[in-house]
């Protein structure tokens, strides 16, 4: 039968988080009314927005508004809205059946310690019903469909049907059967607080239906009567609603015949009057206000760290508000996350979110509202991306953000918060912003060599750069701890050199952009070709060790072959005898590791973007100089192949790279290890069994095939 309810299995993930909902307690289970109004709100834009192409879809209801009621018999909440409505399809789609991506996606944000607070955020905000409700029925009527039952008792299912019970013309009704312990949600006290709190810029009426009293004559025999009695039906004072023994006047005074009494009756009242916040004077704004805008924007449960509020007038008219939140969203790189946080209204009129033409990437952190005066009421995302006003409109908000940003600067406290948080952002930028990257390169910060635990800008090093300095030296690595005890900076800092330690993985890209900054040329201490300032002593005996050491940079080469591309002496170490730096335009090692570490990486081009190895020796170091009266003396001389190929991989290990073949590196050791213990080479390398002898083993061997040899003992 046409009448009889139908019933469908909530969908898995669905019915996971309901069950997370109702089974765990939340303290702050206010926000149900918020996402319920917020869902009410959505309606209504929609219904607004198609009318303004078709004005007949309001022929079943111009009057756009929300309207809350509470029903103290009955232990019920209804929210009714005036909006698009639901056809029956919508209603097995949008509350059961199909999963959004969100419902995974909050779930695990929740086990990660995030506030329930956050619901609206994932797109499941309506399933937060639940927390303060034991059933649900949402009657929905759409201009397209007959109007419908949806009800829910938060089991594993729920069920639809025709409802011919109370038209309504077009809309939704949702109405809740609170649980025993959440009735505070029927006063009329508590609903408006909540609404004030989450909800008082919604951008159309939300009335509440609430108990008022006014003065009452009547016959005196009459009073007891009629004393506390409330009047449902009686929205204003009419003579007709009260009967003809009673007249209603506020200046009335009592008589023999007649008293006045109070008489408690049922009125809506408007809960939100303000009208968008955006639309008024910044300086008639309180920060008070701008909170409850930006926790009513966002859903955020902390407050803002930031706000510019500016408009643009002349050839192009609109009206903006930009916020800083105080954290970053866990999700903020993904790439399934919305682009941004920016809603476009046009005259007031709500046309979308998260338009990507309107902001770019890196400033997906932002959260506000864009009122356009210029662009038409009817525009397509289509002909947003084709749009010349949104392209200044994009301008002008990129020219604020960084406005707000050096605003920020000059507090240090609250940008030490705003880096922390969003510093990643600003390297992004600079890696894709071209025509701002000299702005934007003012507010990066890093840890230097000389700045220890607190974090400096590059105008803060080039201050304190030596007269003699011409360049910016920096180092990328892993962490702190690693780049600062690296064999590159020995040099540079011994000299008294300042180092910028970049230890983000994104600093590798937004460098390779930042090529100077104040006409300094940033230099990395990992590459070739780093020049310290040097008097002519310092050159010439750099010099004269290059030739003494010509030698046995030959023989390394030769022994090496093709691992690297030379072997030159060093002007950057001081303790280590060896380092492996890259050519001037290849990837670094960090680099290296950054894009090896990439899950979806694209291997076919690996090979020709890989660092070229160049190996730099230290003339003084005992060992280097040591191997090169070896290499003199014999060039053939085994013990020198096995030295080479050690220090070669110890080098790539210390420079941050990794070793092709760890397993013959660890048999150089092996041997090494036996040798200082005096054994042979039976005694350090086990075989099993079913191996055979040791012989048998393949020996290690240089890269023309010829055996390096057992390791001998230098003195």
């Amino acid at each position: 039968m046409a009448d009889d309810p139908e019933t469908f299995a909530f969908q898995a993930e669905i019915a996971q988080l309901m069950s997370l909902i109702i089974n765990t307690f939340y303290s702050n289970k206010e926000i149900f009314l918020r996402e319920l109004i917020s869902n009410s709100s959505d309606a209504l834009d929609k219904i607004r927005y198609e009318s303004l192409t078709d004005p007949s879809k309001l022929e079943s209801g111009k009057d756009l508004k929300i309207n809350i009621t509470q029903n103290t018999d009955n232990k019920t909440l209804t929210i009714v809205d005036t909006g698009i409505g639901m056809t029956k399809a919508d209603m097995i789609n949008n509350l059961g059946t199909i999963a959004k991506s969100g419902t995974k996606s909050f779930m695990e944000a929740l086990q990660a310690g995030a506030d329930i607070s956050m619901i609206g955020q994932f797109g499941v905000g309506f399933y937060s019903a639940f927390l303060v409700a034991d059933r649900v029925e949402v009657t929905s009527k759409h201009n397209d469909d007959e109007q419908y039952l949806w009800e829910s008792s938060a089991g594993g299912s729920f069920t639809i049907k025709v409802d011919d019970s109370e038209p309504i013309n077009r809309g939704t009704k949702v109405v809740l059967y609170l649980k025993e312990d959440q009735a505070e949600y029927i006063e009329e006290r508590r609903v408006k607080e909540v609404v004030k709190k989450h909800s008082q810029f919604i951008g159309y009426p939300i009335m509440l239906q609430v108990e008022k009293e006014r003065d009452k004559i009547v016959a005196a025999d009459k009073v007891e009567e009629e004393d506390d009695k409330i009047d449902p039906d009686a929205s204003k004072p009419k003579i007709e609603d009260i009967g003809p023994d009673t007249v209603i006047d506020e200046s009335a005074k009592e008589t023999d015949d007649h008293k006045v009494i109070k008489e408690k009756y049922l009125d809506d009242e408007e809960l939100n009057k303000q009208k968008p916040i955006w639309t008024r004077n910044p300086d008639d704004i309180s920060h008070e206000e701008y909170g409850e805008f930006y926790r009513s924007l966002t859903n955020d449960w902390e407050d803002h760290l930031a706000v510019k509020h500016f408009s643009v007038e002349g050839q192009l008219e609109f009206r903006a508000m930009l916020y800083l939140p105080r954290r970053a969203a866990f999700d903020a790189f993904e790439n399934r996350k919305q682009k941004n946080k920016i809603k476009l209204y046009v005259r007031r009129v709500f046309i979308m979110d998260n338009c990507e033409e309107l902001i770019p990437d890196y400033l997906n952190f932002l959260n506000g509202v864009v009122d356009s005066e210029d662009l038409p009421l009817n525009i397509s995302r289509e002909m947003l991306q084709q749009n010349k006003i949104l392209k200044v409109i994009r301008k002008h908000l990129v020219k604020k953000s960084i406005e707000l940003f050096e605003e920020l600067v000059e507090d240090k406290d609250q940008y030490k918060k705003f880096y922390d948080n969003f510093s990643k952002n600003i390297k992004l930028a600079i890696h894709e912003d071209s025509t701002n990257r000299k702005k934007l390169a003012e507010f990066l910060r890093y840890n230097t060599s000389h700045s220890g635990d607190e974090l400096c800008s590059l105008k803060d090093y080039v201050s304190r750069m030596k007269e003699n300095q011409n360049q910016i030296y920096y180092i990328t690595g892993e962490n702190k701890e690693q780049v600062a005890n690296s064999a590159f900076v020995e040099k540079v800092k011994k000299r008294g050199f300042e180092v910028i330690y970049m230890t983000d993985p994104i600093d590798e890209y937004s460098i390779m952009q930042l090529k100077e900054y104040e006409g300094k040329q940033l230099i990395s201490v990992t590459k070739e070709g780093l020049e310290l300032p040097e008097d002519d002593e310092e050159k010439k005996k750099l010099e004269e060790q290059k030739q003494k050491m010509e030698n046995l940079c030959k023989v390394m080469k030769d022994l090496l072959d093709k691992r690297v591309e030379k072997v030159t002496v060093s002007n950057r170490l001081v303790s280590s005898p060896c380092c492996i730096v890259t050519s001037q335009y290849g990837w670094t090692a960090n680099m290296e590791r950054i894009m090896k570490a990439q899950a979806l990486k694209e291997t076919s081009t690996m090979g020709y973007m890989a660092a070229k190895k160049h190996m730099e020796i230290n003339p003084e170091h005992s060992i280097i100089e040591t191997l090169r009266q070896k290499a003199d003396a014999d060039k053939n001389d085994k013990s020198v192949k096995d030295l080479v190929m050690l220090l070669f991989e110890t080098a790539l290990l210390s420079s941050g790279f990794t070793l092709e073949d760890p397993a013959i590196h660890g048999s150089r050791i092996y041997r090494m290890i036996g040798l200082g213990l005096g054994l042979d080479d039976e005694d350090v390398i086990t075989v099993p069994d079913d191996m055979g002898p040791l012989d048998d083993l393949p020996p290690l061997e240089d890269d023309d095939g010829t055996d390096i040899g057992r390791m001998e003992e230098v003195d």
